[in-house]
């Protein structure tokens, strides 16, 4: 092992296999452009190679693979969510997810070690009972929590009555938990590149051609390429590039703050959230206790850290985990969250024929990843709506049949 470290730190070559195809010119025309090369973009183009033979794909970026909010969120996976809809959708996403280090052939660090998400008020004990009876009749393991349990799973959380919104009791979900964001979008963007699919990285789209309703290429700041159809991935810049094809989207875009502190020795097992405190807490796997809570108050296209909300959130953090008070926050971090009126997704097909869209993920794109790019793919080849995406279509907005999953976040926005 040191005399094969040695020799690879010595190569005048990089001696390593490009995992992501190599840089190359964009070609004139390709049968589908995916513009966003995050989890979502890449996982969709390993399906159309898979399971369609479709690799005449290009799949473009503004910056590099993976680097928008797929490398700025907190890695949680769930699916206890509150409609019949979001549930189904969720949990089947979860199910891809217990093998997909298996089918890449890279450890994405899946972990289930549960979510409990605590109510602090009579009327967040009722809606906890609701999403329980629901997520149970889908088969998702969810059962509500009373506090003689909750202190024994979480010793460490301030349990006591004297406490400013006392914890009445929680939503034990014990299919929650994580993976590493940016082994997912390397695994799924490796495969698909070893199958033939192309990535271009700092290659913006900057305008989208249409003929008589349909698509037909797509400029970028690399040259124009024609082609059969388009995917829209682009998670919080989902209006903007909308715009280009003259879609006007119910999407308005928030900043999402989290942080992390220095490691600890392994002390708290399950991910903790707090809609009342918004907040929510896990341990990593080194020890960094990663926290975040709800989005920025005003919609913003920026990925900056703000003092206040680091303020917000420690004081949030503090009111279940006094020992953190004297914790160092390592580093804090932004996404741009694409937040739709119903805090569903927008998937399927666009007013402009063969422009496809997936966006609207608001917070939770991450834990959709799988399951979006294997139906977006299918959409994609076989022109049939699957149905687990059918209720998050966009024109849902024009027949008043929102899936309204407000009431199902992990800490309120």
């Amino acid at each position: 092992m040191p005399f094969g470290l040695l020799k690879y730190g010595l190569a005048r070559t990089y001696p390593g296999k490009n995992l992501f195809g190599e840089s190359r010119s964009l070609k004139q025309s390709y049968d589908v452009v995916i513009i966003g090369a995050g989890g979502h973009g890449a996982a969709c183009a390993y399906y159309l190679a898979k399971e369609y033979g479709i690799t005449n794909v290009a799949v473009l970026d503004k910056g590099y693979l993976g680097g928008g909010n797929t490398a700025r969120n907190t890695a949680v996976l769930r699916s206890n969510y509150l409609t019949e809809e979001g549930v189904a959708f969720y949990k089947a996403s979860l199910e891809l997810y217990k093998s997909l280090s298996n089918e890449l052939g890279l450890n994405i660090m899946f972990e289930q070690r549960g979510q409990l998400t605590l109510a602090h008020s009579d009327a967040a004990v009722r809606n906890l009972r609701w999403r329980a009876e629901v997520n149970q009749h889908l088969g998702v393991r969810s059962e509500l929590m009373f506090n003689d349990e909750i202190a024994q799973m979480v010793p460490h959380l301030r349990m006591d009555t004297a406490a400013r919104y006392p914890i009445l009791a929680g939503l034990w979900h014990a299919d929650g938990g994580t993976a590493r964001h940016d082994a997912v979008v390397w695994g799924y963007a490796k495969e698909a590149a070893a199958r033939g699919v192309e990535f271009h990285q700092l290659t913006e789209a900057t305008g989208i051609d249409i003929d008589h309703g349909k698509v037909t290429g797509v400029r970028t700041t690399r040259g124009d390429i024609s082609c059969g159809k388009v995917i829209q991935a682009v998670a919080g810049s989902s209006s903007v590039v909308g715009n280009m094809a003259g879609i006007k989207l119910p999407i308005h875009t928030f900043p999402l703050q989290a942080m992390v502190t220095q490691p600890y020795k392994p002390l708290l097992e399950p991910h903790i959230s707090s809609p009342h405190h918004h907040v929510y807490i896990h341990q990593t796997s080194r020890g960094e206790f990663v926290i975040g809570g709800g989005s920025d108050p005003y919609p913003l296209y920026n990925t900056r850290a703000t003092l206040p909300m680091r303020e917000t959130l420690s004081a949030a953090v503090l009111e279940l985990f006094p020992f953190l008070r004297e914790a160092r926050v390592m580093r804090q971090w932004a996404g741009i969250t694409d937040m739709t009126p119903d805090y569903s997704p927008i998937m399927g097909e666009s007013p402009v024929q063969n422009y496809y869209l997936d966006a609207g993920w608001g917070t939770w794109g991450f834990k959709a990843t799988p399951i979006s790019g294997m139906t977006m793919a299918e959409l994609v080849a076989t022109d049939r709506v699957p149905e687990l995406i059918a209720p998050f279509s966009l024109d849902r907005f024009y027949r008043f049949e929102q899936v309204n999953e407000a009431g199902a976040t992990a800490a309120s926005h």
